[in-house]
């Protein structure tokens, strides 16, 4: 897939770097790991405003969307219009919906159909491929 901010590996890990990125952010955002659940930063916080890409600052989601999905991972409703795109991920013998940062392809998580009204939508983040910034 091809994304408009292109970068080499080298170059994303210096950005990440630079804005203080938490461990295994490069691995999760440029490689498509998952943190393990409960251990993001973002899983308890519910501070106002909205959440960013951590490699490109794309904005991603508004802090009114996110809920408690209980699931260990940081969990939204709804996203930004034309923030993310979405791909049919068929790793670890099953297939789901994988999001990604429509600006420079970071793996941000997954989203699934189980999530309340009005969408009916959870989109299951990594905390390591988010930034927040307040209001």
């Amino acid at each position: 897939m091809d994304f408009p901010i292109k970068k080499t590996d080298a170059e994303w890990r210096e950005i990440l770097a630079a804005k203080g990125a938490e461990r295994g952010a490069f691995e999760v955002t440029r490689q498509a790991h998952t943190e393990r659940p409960f251990t993001g930063k973002y899983e308890e916080i519910w501070a106002d405003g909205s959440y960013h890409c951590i490699c490109c600052g794309n904005h991603l989601f508004d802090a009114g969307t996110k809920f408690d999905a209980g699931c260990g991972w940081p969990s939204f409703w709804k996203a930004v219009p034309g923030a993310i795109t979405e791909i049919t991920d068929r790793s670890h013998g099953m297939v789901r919906t994988e999001v990604v940062c429509s600006r420079c392809g970071a793996h941000l998580g997954h989203v699934f159909e189980d999530g309340p009204a009005p969408t009916g939508l959870r989109y299951c983040m990594n905390s390591a491929s988010l930034e927040h910034q307040g209001n």
